[in-house]
């Protein structure tokens, strides 16, 4: 089989694999994630920042922003919002890196690129796609934001910034006060992990304290499960507890942002 053959076998598969296993392959993610679209926009403060665009077979549709872990916008990223774009989203994948992007398992240079995110640059980033997915003319009007770790706190951090109508949270840092949090239109969903040093139950119960104090709506779903529990990548991923939060997920989209 000939180089060309190779790709084309490679991208029939990935076309039609389950999520998981995608996600779990390098090559079948390479596979989706170059289907995807490259788009730039301008964001308030003058920077050109880019993302990676799903489309869904029809549209107007409602549309998701996700964003990355710490370490980057990568191939399951893109792959994941390949997947929402079957289920009917126009999906965008943000970039906060400018580009950068660690391999997996190289914590050392994840961990500064995540330091190296100034908080006012990455706050008008995701403002502006949020603004830009709210005005797409092949969506709906309606925007949802999910994150997975670094970008679970950001998906907090970007529907505050610019309201929007859902936001899912998978195990993020969730630290901010009902002063802001009063600005959150939608609902919040978040997915955590038992077995996480981190992100812990302390964490959590004061952000759920502060969401009371604002008067927002969380749902808080616990899994017996550590830090990381829906990657495949990872050595900490628990397949069932993966499932059960994706088919969370899809319906507190669907309840949403399609209802």
């Amino acid at each position: 089989m000939n180089e060309l053959s190779r790709r084309t076998f490679v991208k029939g598969i990935a076309a039609t694999a389950p999520l998981a296993l995608v996600l779990s392959d390098p090559r079948l993610a390479a596979a989706v994630a170059a289907g995807l679209e490259t788009v730039t926009i301008t964001t308030a403060d003058g920077r050109k920042v880019t993302g990676a665009l799903a489309m869904p077979a029809k549209t107007p549709a409602p549309t998701l922003l996700l964003i990355h872990e710490w370490w980057g916008l990568n191939d399951q990223i893109k792959s994941v919002a390949a997947e929402f774009a079957k289920l009917g989203y126009l999906a965008l994948a943000l970039d906060l890196y400018g580009g950068k992007l660690a391999k997996d398992g190289d914590r050392e240079t994840a961990s500064s690129y995540r330091k190296a995110v100034k908080d006012a640059e990455a706050t008008a980033t995701v403002a502006a796609w949020a603004k830009w997915l709210k005005k797409h003319d092949k969506g709906t009007g309606k925007v949802g934001t999910i994150g997975w770790c670094f970008g679970g706190g950001w998906s907090l951090n970007a529907s505050i910034a610019e309201p929007v109508d859902a936001t899912i949270v998978y195990y993020g840092a969730v630290t901010r006060k009902a002063a802001d949090l009063k600005k959150l239109k939608g609902p919040v969903l978040g997915h955590f992990g038992t077995k996480d040093q981190n992100i812990n139950k302390p964490m959590v119960d004061g952000f759920e304290a502060e969401m009371k104090k604002a008067g927002k709506p969380f749902t808080t779903h616990w899994y017996e499960a550590d830090h990381a529990f829906a990657n495949p990548t990872g050595n900490r991923y628990n397949e069932a507890n993966a499932k059960l939060a994706w088919q969370r997920s899809q319906e507190f989209f669907a309840k949403y942002l399609k209802g």
